[in-house]
Parts: structure tokens; sequence; C-alpha cells
């Protein structure tokens, strides 16, 4: 029995997870789990034991002085809770951590322990995975279950993934059939712009966030992150006349694929979402601070960041893999558009070729590298981390699996 002491009781409580490595593509996921607990204050009241779950050839401990006395931190998992107020109080219990590299099992079960033990109401993990969408278009954010029935209740997709998984997906089986709900949000992170960090994709995920627990969410300086971000890959494909038209082709892929969304009842719905993100200023956030990309998405084309460091340049994409091209039908097919701390998997961080970082993810049924499309856990650019890269564990986007 696990048992909490010095945590409060807790209000409607919903469990928000996120794990750095092959589900976290751009760090877009656990980043947006950083941002919760930094603009919350977030106090961490458990840590799983790094021994039980981590190969420390994989996850290394890191070394460092406090006071001229050395001390080590090592990998592991942490949980935090962080007090909600304002009209409509909830409170949210973050799990932030490392995909495990054993035992998930137990890794799982632990978690499913802390979340009875709290009263836990729904899980809601995150996850990101690379794909063929353009850096210049909203970014697509799935939300997908295995219970059918959250499925209806919640407009997400029912998953059908079959294939290889990550951390994220295994959690949500879990929670499955610890008859607790449980939902998976992926963005898709372009996979020609791979590397770490990706505001854009945090952002958009955040605000998906906020539509299904129906919270708003102190953004900060994401906003602008994001417009910065934008513009510095826009002048980094500009400097190369092949990325440019690589992104281009995207662009009208994207654009002909959504017509058919172009609904009056799709603009409407999209239009409400605005409105009620520029009227609802959560808790010390004022009015508007919660506009989002799909609100304003001529925004990201304007302002300029102001000695912000840009990602890297592109590659090109005359290399990019068949798996690449496969992720954009998966991504693309999300209805939900909007706008993404550290990989902490051993030299991976950054390398848009490395496996685990560019971000397994699980998409609407595609989700392992390499993975089939269609109906995919996110084949996200499954196995194509860049236009001219080789095959990286992207993530696949379980319109995601899990």
């Amino acid at each position: 029995m696990i048992e909490l002491e010095g945590v409060p009781e807790l209000v409607d409580p919903v469990m928000v997870a996120a794990f750095e490595g092959w589900n976290d593509a751009g760090d877009a996921a656990s980043t947006a789990v950083a941002h919760l607990d930094r603009e919350w204050k977030g106090e961490v009241f458990a840590a799983l034991d790094a021994e039980d779950y981590y190969d420390f050839q994989v996850n290394r401990p890191t070394v460092w002085l406090d006071g001229g006395v050395r001390k080590i931190t090592w990998p592991t998992t942490r949980l935090s809770v962080v007090r909600v107020g304002g009209e409509k109080p909830r409170d949210l219990v973050l799990v932030r951590g490392i995909e495990p590299s054993m035992r998930w099992r137990s890794f799982c079960n632990e978690l499913l322990g802390f979340a009875h033990e709290l009263g836990v109401e729904l899980v809601v993990i995150l996850g990101a995975l690379l794909g063929d969408t353009p850096h210049t278009r909203p970014v697509p954010v799935s939300g997908v279950t295995s219970d059918p029935d959250l499925a209806r209740t919640m407009d997400l997709e029912e998953t059908k993934y079959e294939g290889p998984t990550g951390i994220v997906g295994i959690l949500q089986e879990a929670c499955t059939h610890a008859g607790v709900p449980a939902v998976s949000l992926w963005a898709a992170v372009p996979h020609y712009v791979s590397q770490p960090p990706n505001p854009k994709a945090t952002l958009a995920l955040l605000n998906r966030l906020e539509d299904l627990i129906d919270m708003r969410i102190p953004l900060g300086e994401l906003p602008e992150d994001a417009r910065a971000w934008q513009l510095g890959v826009d002048q980094l494909a500009a400097e190369d006349s092949e990325v440019a038209e690589y992104v281009q082709t995207l662009e009208e892929a994207r654009d002909t694929a959504e017509l058919p969304e172009a609904s009056g009842e799709a603009i409407a719905r999209e239009f409400e979402r605005y409105l009620r993100r520029r009227d609802g200023g959560g808790p010390g956030s004022p009015p508007g601070s919660h506009a989002t990309e799909s609100g304003d998405p001529a925004s990201y084309l304007k302002d300029g960041p102001g000695g912000r460091v840009w990602p890297p340049k592109p590659q090109r994409p005359e290399a990019t893999d068949g798996a690449a091209e496969d992720a954009t039908s998966d991504s693309s097919d999300s209805s939900d558009l909007s706008e993404g701390d550290a990989s902490g998997t051993s030299g991976t961080k950054g390398t848009p070729d490395a496996k685990g970082k560019s971000g397994s993810s699980e998409s609407s049924d595609a989700e392992s590298p390499g993975s089939e499309s269609s109906d995919s856990e996110s084949s996200g650019s499954s196995g194509s981390s860049s236009p001219g890269s080789g095959s990286s564990d992207s993530g696949s986007s379980d319109s995601s699996e899990d």
C-alpha cells in the first residue's frame, strides 16, 4: 500500500504524464508538463526508485556541485501536485520522467497505485511524434483512447493500433485494464526540424489539454516562443531552395487533405474554441492569454524573436524515406489543430537520427519505427527523422495509439 503523507485531499484530480525519450519528439510533451509544473508551482511528493526501472548506461546520472559538495542526480520519474483554484477548482497530479529501461508493468502499477490513493478521475498522457507536417501550419494534435465509451463522450478516436509501442501505450492500456479512464494526446512535429525545443508543438498540446479537462492554462511566453520558432525555421528554409520546395509540397498536401473539413460546422467549432480561450482568463492569467494557433494562424508568420536561438538548419529533403511520406496522412487527419525538459536519453539529445529522441509517438495507428501508417499510433515519420536523414525511432501518433 502506498502511503502519501503531506498530500492534501485533491479536488477532481487529473493525472497528466509525459516521458522523455521515444515518445517525445522535439521534447514537446515533457516540456508541456514542465510548463504546468512551473506555472502552477508544483510540489514534488514522490519519486520512483531509479534502481528499479533505469539502465544507468542508457540514462546516466549527473554530478553537480552544491556549495562545494558534489551531489548526484539520478534519472527517475517524479510526481508533483498543483492546486488550481478559481471558479471551477481542479487539481492536477503531474508525472514527469524518462521512459523506463525495464520492468514496465511494475512501473505502470506503481503509478496506478498513486492514482488510486489520490482519487485520480482521469489520466492524460502526452506524447509527440515526427510527421510529414509543415511547420507553417497548425500543429495536428490527436486524442485517442482504448475505451469506446470514453471515445464517444469526449469526442476522441478509439485506437486500433497493432505493433510495437512505447511507455505511453503501455500506461494507457494499464489504466484501461485497471478501470481508470485514460487518454493520450499526440502532437505531430515536422520531421525536417526535429531538434528540441519545439514550443509550437508544446503550445498545441497544452491547448488541446485545456479543451479536454476544461481548465484554463496560463501560457506565459509560449505563444511568443512559438512565433519566434516558426520565424526562425522560415528563415532557415528560405536559405535552401530545395527545403523551401519540400515545405511547399507538404503545405499543398496538408491543405488538400483538410479541404473536406472546412465545413460550416467545423469552422463554427474552431471559432467557438477560439472565443472560449480569448474570453476565459484562467487563474493568474489575463483574458486573451490563451489565444491559440487555430484562433490566429497568421500570427506565427509575424513578429520577430529578439535575440532567440534558432533551431538547426533543416536538412535536405531528397533522402526522406517512404515512412515519413506516409505519416502525413495520419497527422493531417486530426481535427483539432493547434500549436512544443530534456530528452534524458543518453546520446540522443538533439540528433534527428537518434533512436529514442526523435520521438516515437503512437499515431492513428502506426506507431513504431518504420511502421505502417493509416491506422497508426503514429507513423509520424516513424523511421524518418529528417528529409536527409536515416531512420529514427520517431514517434507515432496514435492519432496516437496511446
